[in-house]
């Protein structure tokens, strides 16, 4: 597994067997330019611990919702979301490209969420 919040370096996510990995294509991850900004505004252990739980719950099968992973309604940010304790990733997955775009990251804080330094209506 390779990680870096720099531009243009994608996340990649390969794990051993297991019963949710068990014969599933391992998707690339890449993180937007703003979610990027969104993880770089947290601490050095925020940022390992979202790193981490990106990799483990969406290198294999992100479009299957799960305890931590659930479709979304329409909204403007992403089809999909992966809660991480008080934290939300919002993405997408192209099955094409084999690939998981995260498109932004936020906190929530009761009933608001707060993505970067805005807060978002829910």
């Amino acid at each position: 597994m390779a990680f870096a919040i720099e531009p243009g370096v994608w996340l990649v996510g390969r794990w051993g067997s297991g019963s949710e990995t068990e014969g599933a294509m391992a998707f690339a991850i890449e993180l937007s330019p703003h979610a990027r900004d969104h993880v770089r505004q947290l601490r050095k252990r925020e940022q390992r611990i979202i790193v981490d739980a990106i990799t483990l719950h969406l290198a294999h099968q992100p479009d299957l919702p799960t305890q931590h992973r659930k479709k979304l309604q329409d909204n403007p940010l992403a089809p999909w979301e992966l809660r991480v304790g008080d934290y939300l990733v919002f993405y997408d997955v192209s099955h094409e490209s084999g690939t998981v775009i995260i498109v932004a990251v936020g906190r929530k804080h009761h009933n608001r969420l707060w993505i970067g330094s805005e807060e978002i209506d829910l």
